[in-house]
């Protein structure tokens, strides 16, 4: 226990550290501070005209549609492309679709296995290419967003601000990060598959590539896709004590320094701890509860003594220590990050609960960028329930919410609990998943639960034990990933757009404080009972159930 608070206290207390330098970076970054940046970027793509919020809009989907396209046709014709030294083959249609939906999507959801699937041009041409333009939509979406919140009088320019977000933040550490876990052991080669001979005289083939650069990015963008099947548990891709720091640093590094960003851009850093306030304390309930819940053997060892004292060991790297299982699960599942650093679907029940929980909620830092948009959503509903309790017109920094703003609001956040929802008993109903799990009762549902809450979250991590590459699987997630990313995304530009179009009023004494703690319980009893309550029956037939199972 005493190892896990430390790590999580080196791990979390390091990260909230790094953030705050980095946040302020990035919200010069975003105001036009770097003119001899900007006057690159703005050249290179022949002008920057300010955008509305529906131009705005459609220049991000507009892109994002291209991005889909090309790597779709990538990956699609990957066996006639050069750099596939392994020979990789053709994939099915419908897996290239999925695929190409859950890296456009910053999801990364994973039904393949990278090292046996995707040439390195896939690897590196398509999907790591998208793991740099997907983080930086999201962190470009949040600036245009705070913009008009703060009454620039415009969004910005989407293309510009994708240039400084992938040129600007994340190529940069990038670098960073890959350097370090280079020196860390993981490995960087063009280099095809090693073909070795065991001391048994046994031949063995050893996967490996340009995974550092892969690795990188995939968390420092909250993509969270693994170059190697079993991503950061596999020992190439996360070797050491000091590479697991880093990589888990860097899961929730850009998620938090957006909060800052945010805060900076509109003016009021008081709002900004307050929010930082309340997903910190979120994060760090669900780390607990995590920790706590898997000091519990795991239930086929229950019987034996010694087990008693050691906790879940089952699905965990052992070389980083059982602790940082848990740890990792409720880092990548609080951000979109979905990297794996444990097998979920080992983990006691009430434990795997925990990761579903943070994606159910999808705001605990979030994604890149779109995790304080998730929020933003949450304050204009908490605000709203707020004024209408104390009969006012409900007001956030000026901005007047009314029926427009909260229907759009709503629209957003319900869309959410419906893709999981509806997709599990679809999918929970029919042969499409219920022939595919491998598990039969409640852990076999969590397993369907679990797979599309992470596409509905466009978080990517698996419950595993299903077998989802399947062409109703492919599919089915592809949709969701897409709904899942673009609706939430698009919703909120919509609701700023609408309160740019009013007066904006003066705040007065009786104006609603977003900066005081009063209103951070609020925002907090808000996000339980929207994002949490609404999930309790389907909690109750999967991990809970098969908790009380076992206690039987």
């Amino acid at each position: 226990m005493l190892i896990a608070i430390l790590t999580a206290i080196l791990v979390v207390g390091g990260t909230a550290l790094l953030s705050w330098p980095l946040g302020k970076y990035m919200a010069a970054l975003f105001s036009n501070r770097f003119v001899r940046a900007d006057g690159l970027f703005t050249r290179a793509m022949g002008g920057a005209p300010a955008q509305d919020w529906k131009q705005y809009s459609i220049a991000l989907l507009a892109f994002n549609a291209v991005m889909f396209i090309f790597v779709f046709g990538l990956l699609a014709l990957q066996h006639v492309l050069p750099l596939n030294p392994d020979r990789q083959g053709p994939a099915s249609l419908d897996l290239v679709f999925n695929t190409a939906a859950s890296f456009t999507t910053n999801t990364n959801l994973q039904h393949y296995s990278g090292e046996r699937t995707w040439s390195y041009l896939a690897q590196l041409g398509g999907l790591m290419w998208l793991q740099f333009v997907s983080a930086a939509t999201g962190i470009a979406a949040l600036a245009a967003l705070a913009r008009g919140i703060a009454g620039k009088g415009d969004m910005g320019n989407f293309f510009l601000d994708l240039q400084r977000a992938a040129f600007g933040v994340l190529l940069p550490l990038a670098i960073v990060a890959a350097a370090m876990i280079v020196l860390a052991g993981v490995p960087m080669t063009f280099e095809g598959a090693a073909h070795v001979t065991t001391l048994e005289g046994a031949t063995q083939t050893i996967a490996r590539g340009p995974a550092a650069a892969f690795v990188a990015i995939k968390q420092l963008g909250t993509n969270g896709g693994g170059f190697f099947g079993p991503n950061s548990t596999h020992p190439l891709e996360n070797p050491s004590f000091w590479s697991n720091a880093v990589e888990m640093i860097a899961i929730v590094l850009i998620p938090m320094a957006c909060v800052w960003m945010f805060g900076r851009l509109i003016g009021r850093m008081k709002h900004a701890r307050v929010v930082f306030g309340v997903m910190t304390m979120l994060l760090l309930v669900k780390l607990t509860a995590a920790v706590c819940f898997e000091m519990a053997p795991t239930e086929a060892f229950a019987s034996f003594p010694v087990m008693n004292d050691v906790g879940n060991f089952e699905g965990k790297e052992l070389r980083l220590g059982a602790a940082t299982g848990p740890l990792w699960a409720v880092l990548t599942t609080s951000t979109s990050n979905g990297s794996v650093g444990a097998m979920h679907d080992s983990l006691n029940p009430l434990t795997g609960l925990v990761p579903m929980a943070g994606m159910w909620l999808n705001e605990t830092f979030g994604g890149a960028g779109v995790g304080m948009i998730n929020m933003f959503l949450y304050i204009v509903v908490a605000v709203f329930v707020a004024g209408m309790m104390v009969g006012r017109t409900p007001e956030y920094l000026g901005h007047r919410i009314e029926g427009r703003e909260m229907r759009l609001a709503v629209l957003a956040l319900i869309s959410h609990p419906v893709l999981i929802l509806g997709g599990t008993a679809l999918f929970a109903a029919t042969a499409w998943g219920a022939g595919t799990v491998a598990n039969p009762g409640a852990h076999g549902f969590s397993e369907i639960l679990y797979e599309f809450s992470s596409a509905a979250a466009n978080n990517g991590s698996g419950f595993e034990g299903l077998g989802d590459n399947t062409a109703p699987w492919n599919i089915a997630t592809g949709f969701v990933m897409l709904i899942g990313r673009y609706l939430p995304m698009i919703v909120p530009l919509a609701i700023v757009g609408s309160l740019m179009a009013k007066r904006r009023n003066a705040e007065s004494a009786g104006t609603l404080s977003v900066e005081a703690g009063t209103f951070g319980v609020m925002l907090l009893i808000t996000i339980l009972i929207f994002g949490a309550l609404t999930f309790f029956p389907a909690a109750a037939l999967g991990p809970i159930a098969e908790h009380l199972t076992f206690m039987l």
